[in-house]
């Protein structure tokens, strides 16, 4: 891309065209080449058009607004289901929470990518399979392949958004970093609404309880539940419209969780060996180990997601080289962990999936780590880590798809 844009800083038809082939890259690439070309009045134009920021807040079109509140409702109603069917909630949610948001912004994002008429058939039809599948699975809270499908399926779901989410671009791994950024600008958009409805229901709930009314109960039954639905879908809206209201925000947590994720992890394996706790006998403790390992991933790959949007530094690179050294040996002890208690007691859908998801990690760590102690010496090194998270993104997702809807076939339903 640096090479098509100075090839073409006399061609404007071109240099638009590329623009609007990929908005994200071109502006990255262009940044990042613009101190060499600041003479050229060109460039100025396509600096001030890139880089102008908005202080007004921007609503989007008519059809858009009234396309999220629409889906506001929807995800309202089937936050609701289980009270207006008489439905347990117990049975409910477990296997439909992803539904209730999941389907709605891909439909969002299918409409913004004006996406073909054969794709959102294909999109619509795995949906409604892997909704009947889902509910049509025994109801045996004692199942282990019940339990793993339904922790599977929303990542599965969150696999078919990205999709949509990428559109047409699908060998294009710069459109699947931009998924994972805007999953994390969309993390702390949707935070950021909570804490804000939190406060306000303090406050509502406070006002009419001096007056003598006593609004909790209907409050939280309607109020709260359609908010807590519609707010990852208010979230992805303003995050589209007005993306300047997090591309601050998000950098700066990167920064700031990676050297604290980091310390707390060192320190945390330091007392582990010194309080003498072992995953190999402590089934829970291994629990908490491979949430733990799940957790500084994602941190990892939305760190080097925004670090690599703005350029970065040569101290967040050896940062998040050191963390994903650490994470690599906590991964280590957690795989020893699961293939020793498989090796005592045998293999169980549990351990299966477990062994499965902790290989993919290692794996994708591996060969992040390799591209990321490059980079300390040679920054351009940074496409080969986008290249080396983005190239895993789809084999998680098939991962994912085997977890929720293989397993419990050949475990049959136990």
């Amino acid at each position: 891309m640096k090479e098509e844009i100075i090839s073409n800083l006399d061609n404007p038809r071109q240099l638009e065209k590329l623009y609007r082939d990929n908005k994200t890259t071109f502006k990255r690439e262009f940044n990042l080449i613009y101190p060499d070309i600041q003479e050229k009045f060109i460039a100025q134009i396509w600096n001030e058009r890139l880089n102008f920021e908005k202080e007004e807040i921007s609503w989007g079109t008519g059809n858009e607004l009234t396309f999220i509140i629409v889906a506001s409702i929807i995800a309202g109603l089937i936050a609701k289901i289980p009270e207006f069917a008489l439905i347990e909630g117990a049975y409910f949610y477990p296997r439909n929470l992803a539904f209730i948001v999941f389907p709605l912004l891909t439909a969002y994002f299918s409409w913004r990518q004006k996406m073909t008429t054969k794709k959102n058939v294909i999109i619509s039809g795995v949906i409604l399979i892997s909704f009947f599948y889902i509910n049509s699975l025994p109801n045996n809270s004692k199942s282990d392949t019940l339990i793993l499908a339904c922790i599977h399926l929303p990542l599965f779901l969150w696999a078919v958004l990205g999709y949509t989410f990428i559109g047409n671009s699908l060998k294009n791994y710069h459109k699947r970093l931009d998924f994972l950024r805007y999953n994390g600008d969309l993390v702390v958009m949707t935070i950021l609404i909570l804490i804000t409805g939190a406060i306000l229901t303090g406050i509502t709930i406070g006002l009419f309880a001096l007056i003598q009314l006593e609004i909790f109960e209907f409050y939280f039954k309607y109020i709260v539940v359609w908010g807590l639905a519609a707010s990852p879908i208010v979230g992805t809206y303003l995050v589209q419209t007005n993306p300047q209201l997090v591309n601050r925000v998000s950098p700066v947590i990167a920064k700031v969780f990676t050297p604290l994720v980091l310390t707390t992890l060192v320190i945390y394996l330091i007392a582990v060996i010194r309080t003498g706790k072992d995953p190999y006998s402590d089934r829970d403790f291994l629990l908490i180990f491979n949430l733990l390992l799940i957790g500084v991933m994602a941190i990892i790959l939305f760190s080097i997601a925004e670090t690599s949007k703005h350029s970065g530094n040569k101290i967040g690179m050896i940062l998040l080289l050191s963390l994903s050294i650490v994470t690599i040996i906590v991964n280590g002890i957690v795989l020893s962990a699961i293939l020793f208690r498989i090796s005592e007691w045998g293999i169980t859908p549990n351990r299966l999936a477990v062994l499965g998801g902790n290989i993919l990690i290692l794996t994708n760590l591996l060969l992040v780590t390799y591209r990321l102690s490059k980079t300390t010496r040679n920054r351009n090194e940074i496409e080969n880590v986008e290249k080396s998270i983005a190239t895993f993104l789809p084999i998680y997702s098939i991962w994912t798809l085997i977890v929720t809807f293989v397993f419990p076939i050949i475990f049959n339903f136990k």
